[in-house]
């Protein structure tokens, strides 16, 4: 039996063409890009090369505005910390209560330890953004807007070009962490107002450990590290060189692949569902049908655990998620799903499927195969659903409506 991995929000293969390209900076051109002489040269060329093709994917105007950094999650606390250092008389941010934790982990921080003030905007229970409530929130002594491109947990897009504009009109800098986004959807920063821009290379079938922020031309900039002149001074301590090269080649390839992402990546995520929907009752869709990642399916089972869930289909050979990795292990249900309002019977019972290139039909078709069993016999075992099965427990409104 062959393993199905549907967990590609958490992390991708590293494709072997980039493994590929990697290799050769290990050992053979393993100069220091800062050396005047020839084994530096020729490392400083390559990381130039890998700077044009991320540039190419992103649609930004030039290849100095992106800053090579060690993930998403230093990226998000880079653009954080230096919009707060470099807007004078600006002590305040506004952000979504869905964001991912290396965003609301930061600002937590900074309201105990700094007296920062930030202001979590709601979504309504297809994930959406009320937009109304940014606008409001946003004032003369907002420092920075951080909004992400695309929830990790749902796939809900959010509208960060609009987003931006109005960020701008009340003077602050606006942030996307765009960690799930890039690679799936065309971005073209150059037509955006988008002052920085958060992405990482494993989350695009890229190396971990290897990220980027984008630094629009004209925005002021403080380090989070400080060292040598490296990234135009914008990041200190020697360049990761293979993975640097690594992220190049990804990010080439992802805009190689952009137009399959919409169309055979889409059709594989419509085949789960609709085949979930078919064979299981009583689920849920959960995220925005129309404006949605096209790999990213989250899936509620009403009142069942989804920790059971995932356990059986591991049994199966099957790679599914609860959610963010990187919350795994929290006995609280998703903060995604709470600020949605998904039903409480739902709510423990969400799994997420994300999808890539490297699936297959079989592969979701084999998933389709195990995932009802799994279902009805985790449901004989509940006692919640026997009492709904017998009467006992009445399905809430919203659940009643969108039960798929």
């Amino acid at each position: 039996m062959q393993p199905v991995y549907l967990d590609n929000n958490a992390t991708t293969r590293t494709d072997p063409a980039v493994v590929q390209v990697m290799l050769p900076y290990f050992s053979e051109q393993f100069g220091n890009a800062s050396s005047a002489h020839t084994f530096g040269s020729e490392v400083a060329g390559a990381l130039r090369e890998a700077r044009k093709r991320l540039q190419a994917l992103l649609g930004a105007a030039f290849d100095y505005e992106l800053v090579f950094t060690s993930g998403g999650t230093e990226s998000d606390n880079a653009a954080i910390l230096s919009a707060l250092a470099t807007q004078d008389g600006r002590n305040e941010i506004v952000t979504t209560a869905v964001e991912h934790p290396a965003i609301l982990n930061v600002v937590e921080h900074l309201d105990k330890s700094a007296g920062i003030t930030t202001h979590f905007i709601g979504v309504d229970e297809c994930g959406r953004l009320d937009v109304a409530a940014y606008e409001r929130a946003l004032g003369p002594r907002t420092a920075i807007a951080s909004v992400m491109w695309a929830n990790n947990e749902t796939g809900t897009l959010f509208p960060v070009e609009q987003l931006a504009e109005i960020a701008h009109r009340a003077g602050a800098l606006f942030h996307t962490d765009a960690v799930q986004a890039v690679g799936k959807i065309p971005i073209d920063l150059k037509a955006t107002k988008i002052d920085m821009l958060s992405l990482s290379g494993h989350k695009l079938h890229g190396p971990k450990g290897i990220g980027a922020l984008y630094v629009r031309k004209g925005t002021k900039f403080s380090p989070l590290i400080w060292g040598g002149p490296q990234e135009r001074k914008r990041r200190g301590g020697t360049e990761n060189v293979p993975s640097i090269v690594g992220l190049g080649k990804a990010a080439e390839l992802a805009s190689a692949h952009l137009a399959e992402e919409r169309t055979r990546v889409l059709a594989l995520r419509e085949r789960l569902e609709r085949g979930i929907c078919a064979q299981i009752g009583h689920c849920l869709t959960i995220g925005d049908g129309k404006n949605r990642l096209p790999n990213t399916s989250n899936i509620a089972f009403q009142y069942l655990e989804g920790e059971a869930i995932i356990d059986r289909l591991n049994r199966q050979g099957v790679a599914a998620s609860l959610g963010s990795a990187c919350a795994s292990g929290s006995m609280e249900p998703s903060h995604v799903l709470r600020a949605m309002n998904v039903p409480m019977s739902a709510l423990r019972g969400a799994i997420r499927f994300s999808l890539s290139r490297d699936n297959t039909e079989d592969e979701v078709d084999r998933v389709l195969q195990v995932l009802p069993d799994i279902i009805v016999k985790l449901r004989e075992l509940s006692p919640s659903w026997q009492k709904r099965a017998n009467g006992a427990l009445a399905d809430p409104p919203r659940l009643t409506e969108l039960t798929l």
